[in-house]
Formats: C-alpha cells, sequence, structure tokens
C-alpha cells in the first residue's frame, strides 16, 4: 500500500475531532466568543495607607484566593471574603456582570486581582471597575454602602451619527425602565434590556444593564441606581457611556456587548407599579376629594378668623431649598473671636480679598480656624438671608470643599469661620515662594479634585451652587496637597452688586467668562471657563495675565498664547519648565491641555460640564470629534 494512502485515515481521524471539538464549543459557549470584558473604567487606591506591604500582600492573597475559588467551585458571579493578620483586616467583595459565563468571570477576576495591586502595598483599600466586572478591598466592613459622593461617577463614551434626540429619549426610557425594576429583582439586582430606536434606517437598539451588589438591600440598591442613573443626563446623546457607584454600575451601548438571549424580562416589574395603581384608583380618587373639601373647609375657617387681624411683622422668605431641614450652623461669639485672632491683628492676618480678610485664630479649645470678616451694608434682607445661607453652605459636605463651620453677625460686620488650610493657597505653590515645588501628580491631583468639588455644587448638591470666582487665591491645598475650594458660598451669602471690581459682576478679569463680564450672563459654565483657566496655570506655572513677550512686538497673555500653541500643535511647551519631563506623560499632558481650552470656548452652550470634564480627565485620550474651539479673548489691564 501507497504511505499516502496509510495516512488518510489518520487524517479524517483527527480532522472528525476537531469538527467535535468546534461543535461543543459552539453549543457550550452558546455562540457566543468569550469576552471578559475588562476595559478599564476606574482604579481608585486609598493612599493614606501606612501598614506593612509584606502583611498586606499575604492578606491579599488569602482574600483574593478565597474570592475565586467561590466563583469557580460554586459557580458564583458575586462573593465575599476576609483575612486577618497581624491585627489588619481586609473585606473583600467581587462581583461580575450576569451576562458573563463563569469563565468569562474567572477570566475577568484574574485581570482584576493583579491591576488592583498597582496600588501602593500600603493602601488600605482599593477599588476597581471594569465594564464586565468589579473588585474592591477595604480596611473595613463596608459591604451595605450604597453611594458616596467621592467615588460615584459616569464616563461617556462617543458620539453617534443619529438623531440625537431620538437616541436619548430611546435611551431615557430604557434606563427609566431599569432603575424601576432592578431594586425590585431581590436577591439578584440585575437587569439587562433591548430596546429599539424608532426610526432608525439600520436597526438601532440600545443595550442597557443596571446591576447592584449583590450585599445591599433593596432600598440601598434603589438609592445607589437613582444616583447613577441620574448622571447619565449628561450623554445621553452618545453611543455608549457608563455611570457607577460604590454599590451599583449602570451601562448602555448602541453595540451589543450581550447576547440577545441574555435580556432579562422586566415586564413584570414594570406592571406591579401600574396594576397597583389602577387598582387603587377609585380609593386614592375618593381621598383625594374628601381632602379637598376637608382643606377648602380648614381655609375658609381660617379666613374666618385671620380676617380681623393685620400682620404685624414681614414674613420671611419660603423655605425654598428645605433649609429647615439642616443642621444649624455655629454661632461664634464675636468676642471670642476676636480673641481668637488678636484682635484681628496684621500678625494673623492670612490674606486680604475683594470680600474681606482672612485671619488665622485659635478657639479656647485649641482649634485652630480660618476666619474671614465680611464688612457689608446692611439691610433687612440682608439680615433675612444671611442666617438661611450659611446654613445651607454650612451643609455642603465634600472633600474638595473647604468646610464652613459657622458665622457671627455684629453691627455691619459678618464673620465666617472655616477649618484652617495649614499649606494656605495654590497660587503660592505656583507663583510665588514655593513655586516649582509641585510634581505633576500633584498637579494632575489638583485638577482632577477641583474638578470632583465644582461637579458637587454644580449637580450634586441638593441647590445648584455657581461659584463666580474661581482662580489659584481660592484653592486651598490640605496636608496631602489635595485641593479645597474656597469662598464658594459668598456669591450667595453678599448682595448680588457685591464684587470685587464693579458693580455689574461678582468675579476676577482674568478668570471671568466672556459671557458674563460682558453681559451679566451667569450660569455654571461661568465656572466651567474659570477652572480652564486654572488648568493651563497648573500647567505652565504662569499666571493668566502675565505678558509673555518672547521676543514679539506685542505680548501674550496665557489664554492666547495656549490657543495659538495647540493650532500649531506645539501645546506641550507650555509645560513648566519646573516639571521633569521623565515624571509625565505626553499624550495625557497635552490631553489635559486640550480639556483646559474645552473649558474656555467662546460659546458657554458648547463648553463641558463639571462631571463631563471629571470623566474626560480620568478616560485614556479624547476622542476625534471631541476638539476645543477658539476662546474669546479679553484684554487684561
Amino acid at each position: 500500500m501507497r504511505p499516502e494512502l496509510q495516512q488518510k485515515p489518520l487524517f479524517f481521524f483527527f480532522f472528525f475531532i476537531f469538527l467535535n471539538f468546534i461543535l461543543w464549543s459552539w453549543l457550550t459557549l452558546d455562540g457566543v466568543v468569550s469576552d471578559p470584558q475588562t476595559n478599564l473604567v476606574r482604579l481608585w487606591c486609598d493612599q493614606n495607607g501606612d501598614n506593612d506591604g509584606s502583611i498586606m500582600k499575604e492578606i491579599l492573597n488569602e482574600t483574593f484566593g478565597d474570592l475565586r475559588a467561590q466563583i469557580k467551585d460554586q459557580n458564583k458571579q458575586f462573593a465575599i471574603a476576609q483575612a486577618v493578620r497581624a491585627n489588619m483586616p481586609v473585606f473583600g467583595l467581587f462581583q461580575c456582570r450576569n451576562y458573563l459565563s463563569i469563565a468569562d468571570c474567572l477570566a475577568c477576576f484574574d485581570v482584576a486581582a493583579v491591576n488592583i495591586r498597582n496600588c501602593s502595598k500600603q493602601a488600605y483599600g482599593s477599588r476597581l471597575v471594569y465594564d464586565g466586572c468589579f473588585l474592591r478591598y477595604e480596611s473595613s466592613q463596608q459591604y451595605d454602602l450604597a453611594t458616596e459622593t467621592a467615588w460615584g461617577n459616569i464616563r461617556c463614551g462617543n458620539q453617534t451619527i443619529i438623531d440625537s434626540s431620538t437616541l436619548a429619549s430611546t435611551v431615557q426610557q430604557a434606563l427609566t425602565n431599569l432603575n424601576t425594576a432592578t431594586p425590585k429583582m431581590a436577591g439578584n439586582f440585575y437587569a439587562a434590556t433591548k430596546t429599539p430606536v424608532p426610526n432608525s434606517n439600520n436597526g438601532l437598539n440600545i443595550y442597557a444593564i443596571a446591576q447592584c451588589v449583590g450585599t445591599l438591600s433593596q432600598s440601598g440598591c434603589q438609592t445607589c441606581i437613582n444616583s447613577a442613573s441620574a448622571r447619565f443626563q449628561t450623554c445621553l446623546t452618545n453611543s455608549n457611556s457608563e455611570s457607577y457607584d460604590t454599590g451599583c454600575f449602570m451601562r448602555y451601548s448602541t453595540s451589543s456587548f450581550f447576547a440577545d438571549n441574555q435580556t432579562t424580562d422586566i415586564k413584570p416589574f414594570l406592571k406591579q407599579q401600574g396594576s397597583s395603581s389602577n387598582n387603587n384608583k377609585g380609593v386614592i380618587i375618593g381621598i383625594v376629594i374628601g381632602c379637598v373639601v376637608f382643606v377648602l373647609f380648614l381655609l375658609i375657617a381660617l379666613f374666618i378668623w385671620i380676617r380681623p387681624r393685620k400682620s404685624q411683622k414681614r414674613v420671611p422668605r419660603g423655605d425654598m431649598t428645605g433649609i429647615s431641614k439642616l443642621k444649624a450652623p455655629v454661632n461664634y461669639n464675636y468676642r471670642d473671636l476676636k480673641s481668637a485672632t488678636k484682635n484681628f491683628s496684621s500678625e494673623n492676618k492670612l490674606g486680604e480679598g475683594g470680600f474681606g480678610s482672612v485671619y488665622k485664630g485659635t478657639l479656647k479649645n485649641g482649634k485652630v480656624v480660618a476666619v474671614k470678616k465680611l464688612t457689608i451694608r446692611q439691610s433687612k434682607r440682608m439680615e433675612e438671608e444671611f442666617e438661611s445661607e450659611v446654613r445651607l453652605i454650612s451643609n455642603v459636605h465634600h472633600r474638595n470643599l473647604v468646610r464652613l463651620l459657622g458665622c457671627c453677625s455684629k453691627g455691619k460686620t459678618r464673620i465666617l469661620v472655616y477649618e484652617y488650610m495649614e499649606k494656605t493657597s495654590l497660587d503660592r505653590f505656583l507663583f510665588g515662594k514655593k513655586k516649582g515645588s509641585l510634581n505633576w501628580k500633584q498637579r494632575y491631583d489638583i485638577i482632577l479634585g477641583t474638578a470632583r468639588g465644582l461637579t458637587y455644587l454644580h449637580e450634586e448638591f441638593h441647590v445648584r451652587i455657581i461659584h463666580r470666582d474661581i482662580k489659584t487665591n481660592n484653592i486651598l491645598l490640605d496636608d496631602d496637597l489635595q485641593p479645597k475650594i474656597a469662598d464658594f458660598g459668598l456669591a450667595r451669602l453678599l448682595p448680588e452688586e457685591k464684587s470685587h471690581l464693579s458693580t455689574r459682576f461678582a468675579g476676577t478679569l482674568g478668570y471671568t467668562a466672556p459671557e458674563y463680564a460682558m453681559h451679566g450672563q451667569l450660569s455654571e459654565k461661568a465656572d466651567v471657563y474659570s477652572y480652564g483657566v486654572v488648568v493651563l496655570e497648573i500647567i505652565s506655572g504662569r499666571r493668566n495675565n502675565q505678558l509673555s513677550i518672547g521676543g514679539a512686538a506685542e505680548g501674550e497673555f496665557l489664554l492666547q498664547k495656549a490657543w495659538k500653541l495647540y493650532q500649531r500643535g506645539t501645546h506641550l511647551s507650555l509645560v513648566d519648565d519646573t516639571l521633569d519631563p521623565n515624571e509625565y506623560d505626553e499624550e495625557e499632558v497635552k490631553k489635559i491641555i486640550e480639556i483646559g481650552l474645552l473649558c474656555t470656548q467662546a460659546s458657554a452652550e458648547i463648553r463641558p460640564t463639571m462631571s463631563q470634564v471629571v470623566g474626560l480627565l480620568q478616560q485614556g485620550g479624547l476622542a476625534e470629534d471631541i476638539r476645543p474651539t477658539m476662546p474669546l479673548f479679553i484684554e487684561i489691564d
């Protein structure tokens, strides 16, 4: 027999085995190619740790080993574990999206377990979010923690080229349905939907998921989902987006990231509310009618009772902001503050601005505070509103905002008491005696932290607060050189005509948005503009009003210089000469310069929101369609 005939049976045997393997793989994976979805959304590290790195490594090895074993051996997509060494506990939590197979879930965990160790070995905690899974460890048991202001965020994807209004309404409906249904799925807290976009020529669909951590209660899940879904308002016209918080994750995309047969039937959960309302409709109508009749009766009786009476005094304005529910600020004694600041002596003076002077004060209990003394004209409106506004602002709590501790009123003088920042203001590190002492990592943290503080003021506090005077002088640094925005409530506390430079606006030329400086048009986008100028100052180490000659007949201010360099593609030359080029990534710095220019665009409408800025800072690079346009240059005298 010829050799080639002897080899044919072997060839057919192996070919048969190969075909069977392909068929088995297809059936096992349900026709879906393996994809653990390890696209990084965010990595956060607790940088304040000071533990023994070798011990922490052992604890993490044990904790992560336990988590992986639960996933593999018990076919689970959610696991918690803990380990203790030398009185150092670590609590670990892992969860992958329910549409992932166990194999992909394990693959996502393995990638996360490696990359989460990019944090310092001394870190007491870390959180890592991928598209497909979420891994975290901490030194305390916080399995029931749903939301945190400093953690929750959103990442918007690329713009899509379709009818944006139709896309936005479809995305909104899909998210609303997930918001309603997901928390009702007891023991699961997960839902995935596919929603067709009406009238789309190419059969476009919205794929969306929502998932809460398995240790949350139903109410905790609802709280987290409410927080995460609200953030989507900034990017409903984008082709994809991811929103996350401590206890939940939401995502939508016009591209499928799970199979059609992996959607969740949420209709029963949506109908529950409608059915219940229909069953009780008659009862509700009866109650409403009865209440209306009763209220009318009370109003008539009240009118008859008060008609002969005359108002004895003016009624203060209504509590439109829920101030009555807020914690009252501390009312300090004037004499105590006078003593604490040594009679507001010049040796205790920290600085002076258009709104007043700031003094270092040491209270009787030894606590060091910053005392801001304001001198303003007295008015009935001021008397009525000052304490209410202080109460509101003293309830603003964020790691990137200076805490207002309380106030004091004496005659025409109003005094505000703040937490004291030993490192003082950012301008001293950029332009003063400490110039050149900030490295790139510290500057980036200041840029990002300031953006987060403004996001809280604009979008996350229950009353929108516009700062009006964002500049390096009003950004203070704590002991870790983390930024804290100061004076964010003065725009609310002081009369509208009170300002630094004129009676038309409150602000500082060079930082003030052109539409506000020239026409008095105020919105949160005025703060965005000021923030953009501050970003360019942080990167360049130059004041925005510092005229640079550079051999030219006429000098250029910072914003003009930055724009011209960007147009030439040489904007990296804007970077402060005191920075070590080996400390920063050139592409990252160029991206952040472009973000600064995006914030200073002439039209307020096309400037990003501060939450969008936070997202842009944390993503890898700017999309091709996100490019700044020329700012409007105002001469600075």
